[in-house]
């Protein structure tokens, strides 16, 4: 949290702010924060921003919240004064002309919009002693919509011609009380001691982990999946896939009333690749079936091959791969390969295909990693079989 210099910090680091990015185009623009009947001087003929701090309103959501490491567990504080400020901000330019007002209006949107939230270094340097830059929520600007009959009245309060102008909040601004907290001393004898039971009563699933510390799964894996009461007569892992109509229950391999695993069949036609929701299913004798929730689970496609590597670049310096995979990607799955840090978009296919061709504009010759993205799910490029683990070579084409 911060002390009473927030207000001013605020304002010193808007105008601030502003300043350095408008003087580029505009060096005779000015920043001030003045009171709208007394921003323009009858003999200025610069450019001008005038910002003006026009409400003061608390921010009810945080009114009544105490803040850590103000206050610990058993103790009371008092709440900080939490602001928000509402600028006006009005552009002036010289000779009146709207046209130059408004495109200096434009870029010093532009500045704001681009400059969401005032960092830390910026409100240090606003004003000396304030220490808003400390607290924990971030201070954000964004526009406001006021009604034309509240800015017409905002004008009138100030006896002066309206000017366009567009309103923002800044938000939110912590100032600390100075009020000390109450801070009892801490209970010598408990005479009341609570145990709760962090162990449930029902079937929970607390986790699916593939093999090797794989981040994803893949066909032909075993899965270890963990939580509580998970032993039964019959015990299956139910699988759910956006593009299946029902999901598929596999047979499970009880270790105990905690762990149990199972295997994903190498069926690259029947399971694609994406985001599964998987649930254990237990049945007791009598028939009585009992689920857990359901936890995600994403399964990777496998890159197979990629040809050709190495790969010539053209006349214009781009690349057509070709790559081979499974499982199959289906006509309304989202498949993209990924060269380094660049996405290249698969075309359109009518029928599911293990294979797709990519061409990508301007390669740099080199050694770069490929990886496969269907549906938001990366082919594995990290070999977590080796110790420590490296990147897998088989995955890296190389550009002549």
């Amino acid at each position: 949290m911060s002390n009473s210099l927030s207000i001013a910090t605020v304002t010193a680091a808007l105008r601030t702010l502003l300043f350095n990015h408008l003087q580029v185009d505009t060096p005779d623009v000015s920043v001030t924060t003045l009171p709208p009947d007394k921003a323009r001087g009858r003999d200025a003929t610069n450019h001008q921003v005038n910002l003006f701090l026009f409400q003061v309103a608390q921010q009810a959501s945080l009114r009544n919240m105490d803040f850590p490491p103000r206050t610990r567990s058993g103790e009371s504080g008092v709440p900080p004064l939490a602001l928000r400020l509402t600028y006006l901000l009005t552009p002036y330019s010289p000779s009146d002309d709207d046209v130059e007002s408004h495109k200096l209006l434009g870029k010093a949107m532009n500045v704001l919009h681009d400059h969401p939230l005032l960092g830390a270094n910026e409100l240090r340097a606003a004003v000396p002693g304030n220490d808003l830059y400390r607290q924990a929520e971030r201070v954000r600007i964004t526009v406001d919509t006021p009604t034309l009959e509240e800015v017409s009245k905002l004008w009138t309060m100030f006896q002066t011609q309206y000017r366009i102008s567009v309103v923002y909040q800044v938000s939110v601004v912590l100032i600390e009380s100075t009020r000390p907290s109450r801070t009892p001393l801490p209970v010598l004898r408990p005479v009341l001691s609570i145990q709760p039971d962090v162990v449930p009563p029902f079937p929970v699933l607390d986790a699916i982990t593939p093999p090797q510390q794989q981040t994803s799964a893949r066909l032909g894996d075993t899965l270890l999946l963990t939580g509580h009461h998970l032993a039964g007569d019959t015990v299956g892992v139910r699988f759910s896939h956006p593009l299946w109509s029902t999901p598929v229950l596999r047979p499970a391999t009880v270790v105990s009333a905690s762990r149990l695993t199972v295997d994903i069949p190498n069926d690259a036609a029947a399971w694609p690749a994406g985001t599964y929701a998987v649930s254990v299913v237990i049945t007791d004798l009598d028939g009585n079936e009992h689920t857990t929730p359901a936890l995600p689970l994403t399964l990777a496609p496998r890159i197979l091959g990629l040809t050709p590597n190495p790969v010539a670049r053209g006349p214009g310096g781009e690349v057509t791969l070709t790559a081979a995979f499974q499982p199959r990607a289906r006509p309304d799955q989202r498949v993209a390969l990924l060269l380094n840090g660049r996405e290249l978009p698969a075309p359109a296919r009518a029928t599911p295909v293990d294979t797709l061709a990519f061409t990508a504009l301007d390669v740099p010759p080199g050694d770069h990693f490929v990886r496969l993205r269907v549906d938001g799910v990366d082919s594995l490029l990290i070999d977590w079989s080796q110790n420590p683990p490296v990147f897998d070579v088989s995955q890296q084409v190389t550009v002549t």
